[in-house]
């Protein structure tokens, strides 16, 4: 017998039949994923890209056509042969939802299967919210969605929501948030959003945002990377081995709260000298006005104007964003060091400002303070996914308990 998470026990060895039947629903999930990945495909290349013969792809694709997940798409010539006909994901047979949740309201968006975006809400406001506003706010924006697509919401696979903190995920499936850095107490992710028999599934942001890239956007096709996320907040997702790296507890990439300065400045996890005290928007945004610097706001246009003035020669500008280039510098290398990616993608509104102009820059202070064989074996890419990034890895995570399921099941 052998133990697995939760405490549960299965036979080391399964009848023959089960066998049978475990491997093809473990192929048709290697299937579907293929297709969703690839948008569009042929049988032929499935069969190459998964290791499966020619007879076995084509099997798994009639079941997944059957089952009105897959659909055929036409056809393309072939070298002296009959056409070849297209394949990919069947759009409108499924939706998912996806929420970007942060301390100031929510970004609630919905895909189809094949993860083209077809509605958002927003909800809250620019002040700082607790929990239980930020539940209400989620519950809104979905009875404003399911009003306007009354007719697909039958098909809604599940909701999955992007936190900004630690979430933890006991035996019997609860999950429990932890968000230190806002003074939150643990809340129960049920007590955010509860909507009855649906399936509603929760991660770190971060995590979200480098589920996404690593589907579809810039660490696509990296086994070994990391995604971080600069904001108002500081965090990271970890490939390795081309999966998502979660740790024992799923806390896995808090890499805001890594010290980087002993006896630092103050971070808003109650530390001191942490990643996020000094290239978070705020720690980032205080130390300009501290200079002297004159803003209006603490976003995406304060930050932009700051990197405008350095450039335009303004000299407190100037030591802000070079201090910001050399502490982001710092703390890449940490994670060079530690991870050896063979690619770094910086994400978040602060690091899409950030690498609109000084992306050579960040390489360059990254691989000064990286062992120099390692700093020199990554490459630096600006995330694919902007604003939309934690809610579409959310909207992935309903679609990964598809494919890890049964997908016939449905």
């Amino acid at each position: 017998m052998s133990v697995v998470p939760g405490g549960g026990r299965i036979p080391l060895t399964l009848p023959e039949v089960s066998t049978v039947t475990t491997l093809r629903q473990r192929n048709r999930a290697l299937a579907l994923k293929h297709v969703i990945l690839a948008q569009e495909t042929t049988r032929a290349a499935l069969a190459r890209e998964t290791g499966l013969s020619v007879a076995s792809a084509a099997n798994l694709v009639t079941d997944l056509i059957t089952a009105g997940l897959v659909e055929e798409r036409g056809s393309i010539s072939s070298r002296g042969g009959r056409p070849i006909t297209l394949i990919g994901p069947r759009a409108e047979s499924a939706i998912t939802i996806g929420a970007d949740i942060g301390e100031r309201g929510v970004a609630v968006q919905m895909f189809d299967l094949a993860m083209n975006r077809i509605d958002l809400e927003f909800r809250g406001g620019a002040e700082e919210e607790d929990p239980e506003r930020i539940g209400a706010d989620i519950q809104e924006a979905l009875v404003a969605l399911r009003e306007r697509n009354a007719e697909r919401w039958p098909t809604l696979l599940g909701i999955g929501l992007g936190l900004p903190g630690v979430v933890e995920t006991a035996p019997d499936g609860g999950q429990t948030l932890y968000a230190q850095s806002l003074g939150w107490p643990p809340v129960p992710v049920s007590a955010l959003c509860d909507v009855g028999r649906i399936p509603v599934l929760a991660e770190n942001g971060a995590k979200m945002q480098a589920r996404a890239e690593h589907w579809f956007g810039s660490a696509r096709g990296a086994a070994h990377a990391v995604i971080a996320l600069l904001g108002r907040g500081v965090g990271l997702g970890i490939v390795t081995g081309g999966q998502l790296l979660f740790g024992a507890h799923s806390s896995a990439g808090e890499w805001g709260h890594t010290m980087i300065e002993r006896g630092g400045r103050p971070c808003r996890c109650g530390n001191r000298g942490c990643v996020e005290a000094y290239i978070g928007s705020d720690a980032i945004l205080s130390a300009w006005r501290a200079a002297g610097g004159v803003f209006e706001g603490t976003g995406w246009r304060a930050v932009g104007k700051l990197i405008a003035d350095a450039h335009a020669g303004d000299p407190a500008a100037g030591a802000i964003v070079d201090e910001v280039v050399d502490c982001l510098g710092v703390a890449l290398a940490g994670l060079v060091n530690l991870t050896g990616p063979e690619r770094i993608v910086i994400g978040g509104w602060v690091g899409l400002r950030l690498m609109e102009s000084l992306g050579e820059r960040i390489a360059e202070a990254t691989r000064k303070y990286s062992l120099a064989r390692l700093g020199s074996q990554f490459e630096l890419r600006v995330a694919r996914f902007g604003g939309d990034a934690v809610a579409t890895g959310s909207a992935l995570l309903p679609l990964e308990a598809l494919i890890a399921a049964d997908p016939m099941s449905r």
